[in-house]
């Protein structure tokens, strides 16, 4: 299976990567073999071998990149486990500047000789290209931070952990759930590790090691009277984690509002704990209420509305979209810069404050340098519902004013080039002491909404409709039963402006998109959303079940 492939493939969704035959790219491996290091001396030799080619040929900037890409996926069902995969990628990308315009080549070829040879053909592409570039690229300048290391603050390396222990475990919430009532139930857990040596001519040499894992369920309980059935996902969040996350701590519980049993951990998980409720509020869902399509004030979980704000703040503000380079793959974005230079676009009303950071503790997105060898850091995006700024990268700060990239670059593989992706974009929690219940209790009509469900939105980013997990009635400020059938509608604007209040710091946790898909060919990312419980007011809700 080609890598093109699995790219391919992976935008199917979760459902299609439940499946024991998932695609992945690289050679399959031993377990024991992700262990083993490459020699950060052997990186350096080869970036340089790369870096002096490219020069000698007419490259006025180079950078290079030695990756080794790590993935162990495990999938289960009921009582067996269904598949294990372990594979690893290794090989160099060269990326360059000749005559103003950008060059590339990859190789797998991981010797002196093959790395020559792709620096030499990356030049020689972008002398090519020159012929039809109509401005030089202009890149905003960074310094050269030599020879620095980096790595994933994790207290437990998950590829160290036995695959058997790991299987256990998801057999073990898979015995949870079906203790509980559950019919049916799949899990998989999700572990990457990507080891990146970059190098540039500025005169950087950055080795990092950076971890990801994400634990994942899907639970169905099953009316065989009628053939009903409904479904219930984990409420996980894939985190920039080791394997601590698989370890609940009390310390890190957030208990979520009363009448639903739902509990939060801000950077642990309790998989066996969330089976179990996954299969009794999915027996619930199926002599839940349908849902009376109308106005309500929603209330949405951190867990929800991460999925929220990747699609309505994180890819319109995503300045290559904006500019109209994403149209023809995934649409354009309606922040245009217009609206950035009025400098009073209300994107939402004065409690929204959305901030882009690579930097957060257990973030998906966290690294200490991106793909372009840039500092990483935190900037505004939203400030008390003024759009202010968007996400750049090297090539493209001069076009906001801005003096620096946001170190917002990165490619999924030594293979792919570096583009600008989306960094952490996070919803700052309110200032004022609240916690979940409180904030129910201001709510005389509303739903509370859970977990990531189906969506829509158009090509602008504008107009949308999102669905859920699980669905609760309020009603004079208390959850009095379960709903089903929910999804909202709105505008990315009409949403954000409808923003009212929010619980404070304590209940602040991430949310994260593990395999987020862009450009051509194909790119997946990793990237986390914070926020804390936030209600939004006279949000339009439908019934989905209902025919038109």
């Amino acid at each position: 299976m080609k890598r093109r492939n699995f790219l391919e493939l992976s935008a199917l969704g979760f459902g299609g990567l439940m499946m024991p035959s998932i695609p992945v790219f690289g050679d399959i491996i031993s377990p024991e073999k992700a262990l083993e290091q490459v020699d950060v001396a052997l990186k350096k030799r080869l970036a340089d071998v790369a870096l002096n080619s490219a020069k000698s040929k007419g490259a006025s900037y180079a950078d290079v990149r030695v990756g080794r890409y790590l993935q162990q996926y495990i999938f289960t069902r009921e009582k067996q486990v269904q598949n294990i995969v372990n594979a690893e990628s290794y090989g160099v990308g060269v990326r360059v500047l000749a005559n103003g315009t950008w060059g590339f080549a990859a190789t797998s070829d991981v010797t002196d000789k093959g790395v020559q040879k792709a620096a030499e053909q990356a030049v020689a592409i972008a002398k090519a290209n020159s012929k039809l570039q109509k401005e030089p690229v202009k890149l905003a300048p960074v310094k050269g931070y030599g020879e620095v290391s980096w790595r994933t603050p994790i207290e437990k390396n998950t590829f160290e952990v036995p695959v058997g222990e790991k299987a256990d475990l998801l057999l073990a919430a898979n015995a949870a759930a079906m203790d509980n009532g559950a019919n049916f139930v799949n899990s998989a857990l999700f572990q990457v590790n990507e080891q990146k040596y970059f190098a540039s001519t500025d005169g950087s040499y950055i080795d990092q090691d950076i971890h990801r894992i994400w634990p994942n369920f899907t639970v169905t309980a099953v009316d065989k009277a009628s053939g009903k059935f409904k479904t219930r996902e984990a409420l996980s969040a894939p985190m920039g984690m080791g394997w601590e996350y698989m370890i609940p701590k009390a310390s890190e519980k957030i208990k979520g509002p009363e009448g639903t049993g739902l509990t939060g951990y801000r950077y642990a998980y309790d998989i066996l704990e969330d089976a179990a409720l996954a299969a009794k509020q999915a027996k619930e869902k199926l002599t839940a209420k349908s849902v009376m399509a109308g106005k309500y004030d929603l209330v949405l979980d951190p867990n929800h509305l991460g999925l929220t704000i990747h699609e309505s703040v994180g890819h319109p503000l995503e300045l290559d979209r904006v500019l109209g380079y994403e149209a023809n793959y995934a649409g354009t974005s309606f922040a245009t810069l217009d609206k950035w230079k009025s400098k009073n676009f209300k994107y939402g009303s004065d409690k929204v404050n959305i901030f882009a950071d690579k930097t957060q503790k257990g973030s998906l997105g966290y690294v200490g340098w991106d793909d372009e060898g840039v500092k990483t850091k935190q900037w505004d995006l939203i400030k008390n519902g003024v759009l202010v700024n968007y996400q750049a990268i090297r090539d493209q700060a001069h076009i906001i004013n801005e003096p620096e990239s946001h170190g917002c670059c990165y490619a999924d593989s030594w293979s792919s080039v570096q583009f600008q992706r989306m960094p952490n974009v996070s919803l700052a929690p309110g200032k004022v002491k609240k916690n979940v219940d409180q904030l129910i209790s201001g709510v005389d009509k509303g739903i509370y909404i859970a977990g990531r469900g189906s969506y829509s939105i158009d090509q602008q980013r504008y107009n949308f409709q999102f669905g859920g997990t699980t669905f609760y009635e309020i009603k004079g400020g208390k959850i009095v039963g379960p709903l089903e059938d929910v999804a909202y509608q709105s505008n990315t604007q009409e949403f954000w402006n409808s923003c009212a209040d929010m619980c404070d710091e304590s209940d602040y946790r991430l949310f994260g998109s593990f395999f987020d898909g862009k450009g051509q060919p194909s790119q997946i990312s990793a990237v986390s959303h914070g926020s804390a419980h936030t209600r939004f007011n006279g949000v339009n809700v439908i019934n989905t079940a209902r025919k038109i």
